[in-house]
């Protein structure tokens, strides 16, 4: 089940969000086919004007009714544009075009490219499946057109054709660019979505981080204020119970009063550790920093080594968070023991995560970071931890934001990650102001 803390508040998930997305807008698929007909219209004149002779009133034909077409889905538009629709619309263009093609002069024209138009439209909003099923239609009608395609007639009356051999590498052309644009399309599209909905789960992973921490820091203040009135009651408390030494009833009371408050203080100082990232706390020794973020994973199995001497850095959220997907990894794969170390040399910081499981898989080693990157080093998943998917991605993503560069290689005998930062972006003056604090949210 979807974590509701890592969705902005009014975003519908689950069996409340939409059922399907729009593939592509209405307005998109209309006006990328006036852009058609413009051309299609040009390219008539100007062959009337060149002298060239073609079946004129069934190309005009043809025009008007992607004229007609278009009208009328600007006169009735639909309320939301569904993949079927989005098909439907395709499917004409592709007939339409294809009906062109074959009345003036098939491969002849050398406008008969402007066929892969839709198919690789297509390829950028439509699933596979129906990519597929428009790009074998295409390719179709393609060898349909080129097999009953009306010749064309240039001033003299001389008919304009391709040599045989020359037409059949243009068909063969028109086929592979079929395959070609949409595969090509359609793999950067899903890559793109891909990447895009990763930088979303990002942006929430970090907000839902600073969040926490945000809290952390309200509780710890609460803790430490409601201290003093909560010494005061058990105090009292004590006090009325050993003077109603003659009141049973009533000392019951006092003493319920006395041990009702030391339960609170206890709750609040517990809960004022989990917070003690105050908002007043911003620099920390490195070795702190790695504590703090290896911390979740202490108790899941392997032991977490940490030889760690560095500088006073940046305590932030977003580096903390990034740090702790690293290492909860490495746990996750893990045999035995996970080493964080640290060294400082030439003006750079270098933190190296390492591991005695199985390593990278070397197919996929160029690829660690990319998102949704599905398969696993090896090995089931440890128990004990909720990921939150995206780990590796994640943190790369944010530790880059912050300066560093990471290597992911096999050795030791485990899988390695190495994160980088150039001194000046991640060391901090202890000593500096603290500045205002940030504004807490309500």
């Amino acid at each position: 089940m979807a974590d509701p803390s890592l969705f902005p508040a009014g975003l519908p998930i689950g069996p409340e969000a939409p059922a399907e997305a729009e593939p592509i807008r209405m307005r998109t698929l209309v006006l990328l086919r006036w852009f058609a007909i413009a051309g299609q219209l040009a390219a008539v004149i100007v062959a009337r004007m060149m002298g060239i002779s073609f079946a004129l009133l069934p190309v005009l034909v043809l025009i008007a009714a992607a004229v007609a077409m278009n009208l009328w889905q600007v006169l009735s538009p639909p309320r939301r544009t569904s993949a079927r629709r989005a098909v439907v619309q395709l499917t004409f263009d592709v007939v339409q075009i294809s009906a062109l093609m074959a009345l003036t002069g098939g491969l002849s024209n050398p406008f008969a490219l402007l066929v892969l138009a839709p198919v690789t439209v297509a390829a950028t909003s439509l699933d596979a499946r129906e990519t597929v099923a428009l790009g074998a239609m295409t390719m179709t009608l393609v060898s349909a057109a080129s097999l009953l395609a009306l010749p064309l007639h240039d001033a003299d009356g001389r008919e304009l054709v391709l040599v045989p051999t020359l037409a059949l590498g243009h068909w063969t052309a028109l086929l592979i660019g079929v395959v070609f644009f949409a595969g090509y399309a359609h793999r950067v599209t899903v890559e793109l979505q891909a990447t895009s909905n990763a930088l979303f789960a990002t942006q929430m992973a970090l907000a839902r981080e600073q969040r926490l921490q945000h809290l952390g820091g309200v509780v710890a203040a609460a803790a430490h204020e409601m201290g003093t009135p909560l010494a005061t009651i058990k105090l009292i408390a004590a006090e009325l119970a050993d003077e109603l030494g003659d009141r049973p009833d009533l000392q019951a009371d006092a003493i319920a009063l006395r041990d009702s408050a030391v339960r609170c203080a206890q709750i609040l100082r517990s809960m004022g550790r989990a917070g003690k990232d105050d908002l007043h706390l911003r620099i920390a020794p490195l070795r702190a920093v790695l504590e703090d973020a290896a911390e979740p994973h202490a108790g899941r199995g392997p032991v977490i080594e940490i030889h760690a001497d560095g500088p006073e850095i940046r305590r932030d959220p977003a580096i903390i968070h990034a740090l702790r997907n690293l290492i909860q990894n490495a746990v996750d794969f893990a045999k035995a023991r996970v080493m964080i170390e640290s060294q400082v040399a030439s003006g750079w910081l270098c933190v190296t995560i390492r591991d005695d499981g199985p390593g990278y898989s070397p197919a996929l080693l160029s690829r660690i970071g990319d998102p949704y990157l599905t398969s696993k080093r090896g090995g089931a998943q440890r128990e004990g931890y909720d990921g939150m998917g995206l780990g590796l991605f994640i943190a790369k993503t944010l530790l880059e934001r912050s300066g560093a560069r990471l290597d992911f290689a096999n050795g030791g005998p485990g899988a390695v990650v190495t994160v980088r930062w150039p001194l000046d972006r991640i060391t901090a003056d202890a000593r500096a102001p603290l500045g205002d604090n940030p504004p807490q949210g309500t």
